[in-house]
This record gives C-alpha cells, sequence and structure tokens, in this order.
C-alpha cells in the first residue's frame, strides 16, 4: 500500500483525495495538512511515502518546503500538484528534488498514474511536457527562458510578481534581504529588463499560458 500525504490549503481538494483513495486496493491517504511547516511535524510522526503538495501554501511555499524534506527525508517522492503552468514550475520542481508536477487541470487517472511512477522510483512528467523539454531549441519559448532561472530565482520572480517586497521574499523564503537583491540583479540580467516594473511584468507574461 502507498501512504500519502496531501498538503493543500483547500478542504475541496484534500476531501477529494480522501474520498478518491478512499477504497483504493494501491493507493491510502493517511492524512492532509494545510501549511508548508504542518508537512514537517507529519511526516516526523507517520511514515509517508508519496506527498502531494501544492506550491501555493501559507508560512512557507512547496518547492522551499521540498528542499527541506529532501535533506531530512530522501526517501520520501514529492509531487507537485497545482494549478501554475507546468511548462514554468515543473521545470523548478523537478530541480529542487520532486519526482512529478501534476496540473490540477489533469483527469483523475493521472494523479494515480503518477504515484505510482514516483513510487517506482522514477519521475512523472506530463507527454505535453516530456515532449516540450526535448525540443527546448524553440526560439522565445517560455520553458526556453525559464530554463536559464534557477529554481530560487523563479521563486524570487515569482513573489516579486505576485506585488511582495524584500524583506517579505526574505522571510517566506528564509533568506536576507541582501540575497533578494542579488537574486533581483540576476533576474534584471537574465530577463533582460533595467527596472522593477518591467520585471513584475515579464514574470507576469511568462507565467500566462
Amino acid at each position: 500500500m502507498i501512504k500519502v500525504l496531501v498538503v493543500d490549503n483547500h478542504p475541496i481538494v484534500t476531501t477529494g483525495f480522501q474520498l478518491l483513495f478512499q477504497e483504493h486496493e494501491d493507493i491510502k491517504v493517511i492524512g492532509t495538512v494545510a501549511t508548508g511547516v504542518a508537512i514537517f511535524e507529519f511526516v516526523r510522526r507517520h511514515d509517508v511515502d508519496i506527498i502531494i503538495s501544492e506550491i501555493e501554501l501559507p508560512e512557507l511555499n512547496g518547492i522551499t518546503a521540498l528542499r527541506a524534506i529532501k535533506k531530512e527525508h530522501n526517501h520520501i517522492n514529492i509531487i507537485m500538484f497545482s494549478y501554475h503552468p507546468e511548462e514554468i514550475y515543473a521545470i523548478s520542481s523537478i530541480k529542487a528534488g520532486a519526482s512529478g508536477y501534476v496540473s490540477k487541470f489533469e483527469p483523475v487517472d493521472v494523479i494515480i498514474k503518477a504515484i505510482k511512477t514516483a513510487h517506482d522510483g522514477d519521475i512523472y512528467l506530463s507527454e505535453k511536457m516530456s515532449k516540450h523539454l526535448k525540443y527546448n531549441d524553440t526560439k522565445n519559448s517560455k520553458a526556453r527562458i525559464y530554463k536559464r532561472l534557477s529554481t530560487r530565482e523563479v521563486e524570487v520572480l515569482k513573489l516579486l510578481s505576485s506585488g511582495k517586497k524584500n524583506k517579505e521574499i526574505a522571510q517566506e523564503l528564509d533568506i536576507n534581504e541582501k540575497t533578494v537583491s542579488t537574486y533581483k540583479a540576476r533576474l534584471f540580467k537574465k530577463l533582460n529588463v533595467t527596472n522593477l516594473i518591467d520585471l513584475v511584468n515579464q514574470g507576469k507574461q511568462l507565467e500566462i499560458s
């Protein structure tokens, strides 16, 4: 039996997972939590095989939590399950140590396939995403732009695009403000912009898909 922890701050999502796997012969949801911080306490108390986590979480975002969990519990495989565009965030998630990325727009059988794939030690990506990565020579593609960015740079860009200030970003990512400024400078250079407004607009445009 594959033991799954679901991390999402929307009750309809966590309840949906519990109902979906209530009588499944291979997969069991052994718990749900609503914040990134709550994951750590749960995995210390319970034997978890797979974590399915949203990226947008209170207190600690999913990718930051992913990195920390993999350091402490490398045997746990983590699937990011989010509404964010997969051509942008799938790459960042896999770089951070995820075993897969599933869009919330996918049908139920996809998440089941992803869980089994991750449990077998492989990485799950949609067929579309796999093909997208193979053809990364396409000029001006979003994936090509984002592949030039580190996982942390993507996180900083995302938080800047949501309107957060340097201090807020530093607190959320557990880094100092000077480091945030360094990442911003790198983003200016890599995205070829000269001011914060253009940087934020670039981030929002790239996220539209």
